[in-house]
């Protein structure tokens, strides 16, 4: 019999502390030559972090062995279902990676030649992943070589690693299928192929083996019946996996969400363990007081044969734990059955240790506050000694301590200010809602008097080597204050005649000086404290600073208006104002829990509302108000989404509802799916918006065209997330499908998402691309 396991994390990161794997991919992908740097980079990431949690005296150690863009492609990559389109891509044979490396880059990125696979958000966050395309007659071939000498190398090491693999449910049910047939159809076969593997997961020596399994606190489906049989199913499935993995312990885990509906389908197949999520959903209770949370009411299908792996510590925010009072749950769970200590999700999601943050070494009172990777790490294990009453007078002292940082940050007067409660007190239903979009569609087309479907971009443009250096040398001391504005004056210059010769109606200024549409923000606004080193990955190579928002949210000055002003002073088009909208800077930042997201969004909101107040008062006719993460939030089951709508479209309007007619309001969707959203799109009440559509195959079309949606709308006619550029008979088929889906007088025609990734180039080359066929279609609507 397999030893329990006492404490763990759910999952590791993998872009390296000082984003090192990103530096070796970018290298790859320019020089294929680098290789050899590439495997020993992930190598030595994969090492340091099962070192860091073996240290900490975890006894259990999740490894994913060397991930080179994400799991779910990983995943398709080992069960030999990466798209169709690039096998012929030549398998890598040397330099100790993977051999169908090149593949799935190509099905990541794209090529020169070949279109990129889907991309979208995992589940409710900000990591992206990349969407299996299948078929009905798809074949799964097990490709688990370089699976299995990973976790070889770990095993001589002398780690007590445990595989990771995504669930065969949840690897299905994020599928796609690119013949209209059910993803789902090949459920069976999945676990199929997962029951030849687990055997030569054994040889290797794995003690366990985790399958995770989160989409299994959604609603799973619609259909009651059709939902019963997927559990059904999927029960089936397990039992046939704990038969083939013989003494190798099988754990399930799931996470942002309530984890009772997967042990309640998987209990009593032979799974050894249960992982769950004890932190998501429970923001309200902890806001509370101090009482404890967990009672017989928590996780009721769990009978206590199987191990709990609770997750007590928050593996998604950066929070302190309140360490006393989840010993308090734990001490209440384990008089029910065997319990374990874990983080409520993978540690993919938090920065790496606090230790190597600079932007704190002066602000010791937020530092008290906050847990990074490291940290939480260490939390798990002193949790998992005081469990089996083992803990230390330290550990002891370090409890105590936590429970004073987490009633400080309660109390502390930079978390709350007076003045700005008192105007949110204030808000009435009628500061969220303007004139009928008839009658500013009206008014606005007389005051813009934009040709039929006008071209524009989403607002950035390529950060080029010299923006970046410039930024460097500011950061360095190098430059001047006036020196780096002189520089970014420059830029935005090019890009305005950029744009001019290129012929587009509405343009943007590129946006030089900022670092990330939410960071720069974050800089500006007091109640956010913004990172310096506090990594995150975001999908492949990218990586983000989330921003920590700690208090209330107020705007000292103007954060854009000067530079809208420069950019609209080199040309007599119009100049687009762009702001981030509430709902993307709470998604995109390590947002407090001491209070409900309502409230915060709706402080960011009033910030917002100035900021286009001085916007207006500087010449902006147009203002984007980017809201790309406002599906990224919807919580997983539909009961509780109502809710969560009321709050983020009403932010959303009371950002933008303090405007005239004759200002048009745009905003920008993108990395997921909105069909279903339809109406919530139209209840932002947006004159325009523009949505991530290319790359998707226009899906939104359908759900347009189904609702009859009557605002503006730009479905992106290009995919800007490879560097291929698109052929003129491809955008013309994109346009053509819009205009079939959306009358003329509604459609705009714009790329996916903004260029700050692109090159000049490819940038260049593909919005000529863009613009002939804006004007081939606007010859037709007018003929």
């Amino acid at each position: 019999m397999t030893a329990q396991i006492n404490a763990t994390v759910a999952g590791v990161p993998r872009i390296g502390p000082k984003r090192e794997l990103k530096k070796a991919l970018e290298t790859y992908w320019k020089d294929a030559s680098t290789g050899r740097n590439l495997a020993t980079v992930a190598t030595q990431l994969v090492n340091q972090q099962a070192d860091l949690i073996a240290g900490a005296g975890l006894d259990s150690v999740p490894t994913i062995g060397r991930s080179f863009y994400d799991s779910m492609l990983d995943t398709s990559a080992l069960l030999g279902a990466l798209p169709e389109r690039v096998a012929d891509v030549a398998d890598h044979d040397n330099d100790g990676l993977p051999a169908y490396v090149d593949r799935l880059f190509a099905a990541a990125r794209g090529t020169a030649e070949l279109p990129a696979s889907a991309m979208t958000k995992w589940f409710d966050t900000n990591y992206h992943y990349i969407v299996p395309e299948l078929a009905a007659d798809t074949e799964f071939r097990l490709d688990d070589a370089a699976l299995l000498t990973d976790l070889a190398d770990q095993v001589t090491r002398g780690t007590a690693a445990r595989p990771v693999l995504i669930g065969p449910l949840t690897y299905l049910a994020l599928a796609r299928t690119t013949d209209g047939s059910d993803a789902l159809v090949h459920l069976e076969e999945i676990f199929e192929a997962y029951a030849r593997l687990l055997p030569r997961i054994a040889e290797r020596g794995a003690a366990w083996v985790q399958f995770d399994e989160p989409y299994l606190v959604t609603d799973v489906d619609k259909d009651e019946t059709r939902k019963a049989d997927l559990l059904a199913r999927t029960r089936a499935g397990y039992e046939k996996l704990v038969a083939a993995a013989g003494d190798t312990a099988l754990l399930v885990q799931t996470y942002f969400g309530d984890g009772d509906l997967a042990v309640k389908t998987l209990s009593g197949t032979g799974i050894a363990a249960f992982g769950v999520d004890l932190v998501t959903g429970r923001t309200d209770e902890r806001q509370a007081d101090d009482t404890n949370i967990a009672d017989e009411a928590l996780l009721p299908s769990w009978t206590g044969e199987e191990q709990l792996l609770a997750g007590v510590v928050d593996g998604r925010n950066i929070w302190r734990t309140d360490l006393a009072r989840a010993l308090q749950t734990l001490k209440a769970l384990a008089a029910r059955g065997p319990v374990g200590v874990s983080t409520s999700s993978s540690l993919l999601h938090v920065p790496y240790s606090l230790a190597q943050e600079t932007s704190l070494d002066d602000d010791a009172e937020l530092r008290s506050w906050l847990a990074f990777g490291a940290e939480k790490i260490a939390e798990v294990a002193l949790l998992s000694r005081a469990l089996r009453g083992e803990e230390t007078a330290e550990d002891d002292a370090a409890v105590a301590e936590a429970h004073e940082a987490v009633a400080s940050r309660r109390s502390s007067e930079r978390t709350r200010n007076a003045a700005l409660r008192q105007r949110t007190g204030a808000i009435t239903e009628a500061d969220r809602h303007r004139n009928s979009f008839d009658q500013r569609r009206e008014v606005q087309a007389k005051e813009l008097n934009l040709p039929p479907l006008p071209t524009t971009t989403i607002g950035s443009f390529p950060q080029t080597t010299e923006i970046r250096q410039a930024r460097a040398k500011l950061r360095k001391g190098d430059i001047t204050e006036a020196q780096y504005h002189d520089a970014m004056v420059a830029e935005i210059k090019d890009v305005i005649g950029r744009q001019e010769a290129l012929g587009l109606d509405v343009l943007v200024h590129g946006e030089p000086e900022r670092n990330d549409m939410v960071q720069y923000f974050s800089e500006q606004l007091e109640g956010y404290h913004s990172t310096d080193l506090a990594w995150v990955q975001s999908y492949g190579s990218r990586c983000v600073r989330p921003p920590i928002l700690f208090g209330d949210v107020t705007r000292p000055a103007a954060m854009t208006v000067e530079w809208f002003k420069i950019a609209q002073s080199f040309t007599d088009k119009f100049v687009k104002g762009m702001l981030t909208g509430p709902v993307t800077m709470l998604a995109w930042s390590f947002v407090r829990d001491d209070q409900p997201l309502g409230t915060t969004a709706d402080q960011v909101a009033l910030a917002l509302r100035d900021e286009i107040d001085d916007l207006v008062d500087a010449g902006a006719k147009i203002i984007q108000v980017d809201e790309p993460a406002i599906r990224e939030l919807l919580p997983l089951r539909r009961a509780q989404q109502p809710a969560y709508l009321k709050w983020a479209v009403g932010a959303f309007r009371l950002a933008t509802s303090g405007v005239a007619d004759d200002i048009q309001i745009h905003t920008h969707m993108c990395y997921s799916e909105f069909n279903e959203l339809i109406g919530t799109v139209g209840d932002l009440d947006a004159d325009v918006t523009s949505i991530e559509a290319a790359r998707n195959g226009m899906q939104v079309l359908h759900a347009l065209r189904d609702s009859g949606f009557e605002l503006g709308v730009g479905p992106g006619v290009w995919d800007i997330h490879s560097p291929r550029v698109p052929e003129q008979s491809e955008v013309d088929t994109l346009l053509s499908d819009a205009l079939d889906a959306v009358p003329a007088s509604q459609l705009w025609v714009n790329p996916d998402c903004g260029l700050k990734t692109r090159g000049w180039d490819e940038t260049t080359a593909s919005i000529k691309v863009l613009v002939a066929a804006a004007q081939k279609a606007r010859a037709s609507v007018n003929a």
